[in-house]
């Protein structure tokens, strides 16, 4: 049940959209030196969740999210600390979409395991003998590719599943098997008492509490969040219990997780302010003024700064979308266009691709002649990072910044 906000509990603290930005580019790591310590670990937890996508273009996005706030470190030390082959410290699940989430937080999910146990499904009818088998085998025989449970494929379309990898992800949506390491791109699935401790495999968080961690987790990684941002951060409208709906319990579950309301100005309506939550730690950080330099990077498409659309055009005023699956022909920036990140503004974009040592832009867009030199200086890293020795950009728009971009990067 909602509970309102009383006059009397009206937010004190009156937020402008650009300490939003400063204190979310702060809490995403991009601003200051904080970001960068503790390494893919730290950046993990602090951002309570790193979308995972099949598409590789310089890496797989759960890659460049670490590069991008951490640098050029080895891309084998990155997966590494995602999954760790003897301790593990992340698990896979459904968050923002399919991410890796800290072990630490696999209890707070159950309130989606819930859900979906409720429903029967999530895309595909799972059959029990089905289930049985793969449970059984994952037993008998220890942690398990689909593949190596009996195949993935029927031989199909890409979603046409097997029986068996219809019910190791049915199995993994409900909690009976978890996946805490890869093997190159390919889900390793095993039991959760074998890699869980007694304390996790034994907690229950009621639904109240799961969304309050998760409430909490959201706010510490984008500083200060509407309500919509809560629910989109972990997709709350997408599962629901029965005679529930989580994203109706938002306003409670920042209550319980501490956060402290705020009021960000500039509403829907001239002179009117959205009332928001801020994470406590962010906003005494934000009292203590702008302190470090702000990151100069490329943006994987999925990245937590830009993943939710209508947050990204209000704070940055960048109309971001990932084109992909759009026909060629109707591309306005590229297949894989990676939002440019300087000086706290998004200014530009790259589409790029690797072919053989060389990093090509397919197609660069830059929305100010300032964008030349920070885009110059992201291609460099980036084509370093990926062992690329050389830069090739095949259109530039505007394209009277062309000539320019090539001296920058000469």
């Amino acid at each position: 049940m909602l509970v309102a906000i009383s006059a009397a509990e009206a937010p004190q603290v009156s937020l402008s959209a650009a300490d939003v930005r400063l204190m979310t580019l702060r809490a995403q790591g991009f601003l200051g030196v904080e970001g960068r310590r503790g390494g893919v670990p730290a950046l993990l937890r602090r951002l309570g969740a790193v979308q995972l996508d099949t598409i590789s273009v310089l890496a797989r996005s759960h890659e460049l999210v670490a590069y991008a706030r951490l640098g050029p470190i080895p891309r084998d030390r990155i997966e590494r600390a995602y999954w760790h082959p003897r301790q593990p410290t992340a698990f896979e699940y459904w968050s923002h979409a399919a991410c890796v989430l800290p072990i630490e937080d696999w209890p707070y999910y159950a309130f989606r395991r819930r859900a979906l146990r409720a429903r029967g499904k999530r895309w595909h009818q799972s059959h029990q003998q089905a289930c049985t088998e793969v449970l059984a085998k994952l037993r008998a025989e220890g942690p398990l590719t689909a593949t190596q449970l009996g195949g993935a494929k029927n031989g199909g379309a890409w979603w046409d599943w097997s029986d068996t990898k219809i019910a190791v992800e049915w199995l993994l949506d409900v909690g009976e098997v978890i996946c805490v390491r890869r093997e190159g791109w390919r889900r390793v699935y095993d039991l959760p008492e074998r890699v869980l401790p007694s304390e996790m495999l034994a907690a229950s968080p009621t639904d109240e509490e799961c969304l309050a961690r998760l409430a909490a987790t959201a706010a510490r990684s984008l500083g200060a969040v509407t309500r919509a941002d809560l629910i989109d951060y972990h997709r709350l409208r997408e599962l629901t219990s029965p005679g529930t709906r989580h994203a109706d319990l938002v306003d409670e579950a920042a209550r319980a997780a501490g956060l402290t309301a705020v009021s960000i100005e500039g509403g829907a309506k001239a002179g009117a302010a959205t009332a928001a939550w801020a994470d406590p730690a962010a906003l005494a950080l934000a009292a203590g003024g702008v302190r470090g330099r702000h990151r100069v990077t490329l943006l994987s498409p999925f990245d937590s700064l830009v993943w939710d659309r209508k947050r990204t055009r209000r704070m940055f005023g960048f109309d971001h979308s990932l084109e992909a699956y759009v026909p060629r022909a109707k591309r306005v920036h590229g297949y894989f266009a990676m939002p440019l990140l300087a000086g706290g503004r998004l200014v530009g974009r790259a589409d790029p691709v690797r072919r053989g040592q060389t990093l090509v832009a397919r197609q660069l867009s830059l929305d100010t002649p300032a964008a030349v030199a920070p885009m110059a200086r992201a291609l460099r890293e980036a084509a370093d990072w990926v062992g690329c020795s050389a830069i090739a950009v095949d259109r530039v728009e505007p394209p009277h910044l062309a000539q320019r971009l090539h001296a920058a990067l000469a």
